[in-house]
């Protein structure tokens, strides 16, 4: 008797749910049937929610390892485009089975196997191919102007501390916000912002406390930290159409190339241009600005990545070439008696660069080049009017603006609505319309979720008392300069590393002088406007507006460092 073996597919998720793939095996094991073949139970293979261009899929990889191995007469299929979306896939199936004394028969297709018929299943093929491309194009099409036209139906689901609510006749759909979600995220903001909480910590303390990742782990990975932080929705701007699929090899860690591994598509997904994406407004549970400040804070822990240093260096990440613009890096060289570091230009390396080195500078004394960055900080810092403005407008904030009341409300909000739950487990577990398995079943969970709550409020009111304290600190102005001159000169050297990534943008380091540019303005001193300037400055901040402005009339004093760069000149603010 012919044996057979039956290969159905659908390629998206709906299909599945509105189960066509079972109309196609119904219908395959009715013509099955009809040819009174054999057709054992085990051979109905059937792939659920994979795409048709590509081979690498389960049931067909079972399905030609059966014909390889055992041997089957024929299989039955419904469509060529089910058995592959593209004509060169279902060329190389159908003469694969050939070949193992297997024939391919189609219930909507050619049946024969006269060139007439080999032909029309290569016409189908192609235009299963042709359509695939019309139906990716449109659907890109489609959602792209429903992104643009402001519509939550195109994310297709929501992040942590939003429920994705489908779209109904009434309605489309929208994110709304998991009050008990929402207050962890506003946390994890709040440390990483605000406590200068690292990754890892805050990965440790989501873990620790239980509270579930969106799929349900109890056990919270730094990627997923990092993403959240990186998601702009938060700030009330969800955003469509973030990455994009370039044909190119991705990219191989120097241990899988030296294995020989390959990647199995030549392709990759890649970060669109920031200008390209698409933002749709959504429930915001973070401010704007703390957003900001933490995309900040993220660029700048990419820019002074530790890596592998095992000294830490002050202008680790901070120093750069003013001549070529490239990064200063550390080197070291041992003389008879002690080991010396550099600070070395990468444009001044031969072996980087094919035509040998692109900078003709010369490296500088690291030990000596942070003293005088580090005196020139101290310096300013100790300027009392510099001090006294920025306390000023730190206090005023302060005491205008309370930005955790609503962080707190929401906080209050969520822990009242988690006794309430308890509350009511309670109650039905007494009038019995609970048994003591279910409440068993769901009442840690709520009892997790109030422990939660009750710490994130505890954490709060102490954030709120270390505030209090530093506006009375504040307040003294003459004892908290007096404390800032007593730690410069004893602080380590991460610590300096703080302070110094906290005021200064970089240091451009030229041939006979260094230039410092800051992130926080000066007061500007009457009478500066008609200074002249230093026109070889390259300090790109030399405007009206800038108030830490470089001149030769502003230079206090010439300090020469020994080294392989002779004379360095600093430049000091007006300030």
């Amino acid at each position: 008797m012919t044996s057979a073996a039956i290969y159905a597919r659908v390629s998206s998720a709906r299909q599945k749910k509105d189960q066509t793939i079972a109309s196609q095996t119904a219908a395959l094991r009715a013509h099955a049937a009809r040819l009174h073949v054999e057709l054992p139970e085990e051979w109905v293979f059937e792939d659920e929610g994979h795409s048709g261009a590509t081979l690498v899929r389960p049931a067909l990889e079972r399905l030609r390892d059966l014909v390889a191995e055992v041997g089957v007469d024929v299989v039955l299929c419904y469509a060529p485009d089910r058995l592959a979306r593209k004509f060169a896939y279902q060329a190389l199936l159908i003469e694969e089975f050939a070949r193992a004394g297997t024939r391919v028969e189609f219930i909507r297709g050619p049946r024969g196997d006269s060139p007439e018929d080999q032909l029309l299943v290569q016409f189908q093929g192609m235009f299963a191919e042709y359509e695939k491309a019309q139906l990716m194009e449109r659907y890109r099409r489609g959602k792209t102007y429903r992104a643009r036209a402001g519509s939550v139906n195109v994310l297709a689901g929501a992040p942590f501390g939003y429920r994705y609510r489908r779209k109904t006749p009434e309605h489309g759909a929208t994110y709304q916000i998991i009050e008990d979600e929402a207050a962890t995220v506003a946390e994890l903001f709040g440390r990483y912002t605000d406590d200068g909480a690292s990754i890892a910590d805050l990965a440790r303390w989501l873990t620790t406390s239980g509270t579930p990742t969106r799929t349900g782990k109890t056990r919270w990975d730094r990627s997923v930290v990092w993403g959240m932080l990186r998601n702009p929705a938060y700030a009330g701007t969800a955003v469509f159409g973030k990455t994009q699929i370039i044909h190119q090899a991705a990219g191989l860690n120097r241990r899988a190339r030296l294995q020989g591994r390959t990647t199995p598509r030549a392709s990759k997904t890649v970060d669109r241009p920031r200008k390209e994406w698409i933002e749709i407004p959504v429930p915001a549970i973070i401010s704007h600005e703390t957003f900001e400040r933490a995309a900040k804070r993220l660029e700048d822990n990419k820019r002074f990545a530790a890596r592998n240093s095992k000294v830490p260096s002050l202008l680790q990440g901070l120093a750069a070439c003013a001549s070529c613009g490239y990064g200063y890096y550390r080197t070291s060289t041992r003389t008879t008696n002690k080991k010396l570091y550099y600070y070395r230009c990468l444009g001044s390396d031969d072996y980087r660069y094919a035509g040998g080195r692109v900078c003709s500078n010369k490296p500088v004394r690291a030990d000596l080049l942070d003293a005088v960055v580090w005196d020139h900080i101290t310096g300013l810092l100790t300027d009392p009017h510099l001090i006294r403005a920025e306390i000023d407008k730190r206090l005023e904030r302060a005491r205008t603006s309370d930005p955790a009341t609503r962080q707190r409300a929401r906080l209050e909000l969520a822990l009242a609505k988690a006794t309430t739950a308890i509350g009511r487990m309670i109650e039905a577990f007494q009038e019995q319309l609970l048994t003591i398995d279910e409440l068993r079943g769901r009442l840690p969970d709520l009892r997790a979720r109030q422990r939660n709550l009750r710490g994130q409020l505890d954490a709060l009111d102490a954030q709120l008392a270390d505030r209090d304290a530093y506006l009375k600190l504040a307040d003294d102005l003459e004892g908290f300069l007096a404390q800032l001159r007593g730690n410069a000169d004893h602080a380590e050297v991460s610590e300096r590393q703080r302070v110094l990534r906290l005021l200064v943008k970089d240091v451009l380091i030229g041939p006979e002088k260094i230039t410092i540019r800051h992130r926080i303005p000066v007061r500007k001193r009457a009478g500066d406007s008609d200074r002249h300037h230093d026109t070889d400055d390259i300090e790109g901040d030399m405007r009206p507006s800038y108030l830490l402005r470089w001149g030769r009339e502003f230079t206090r004093h010439v300090q020469h460092l020994p080294g392989p760069v002779g004379h360095l000149r600093r430049t000091d603010s007006a300030a």
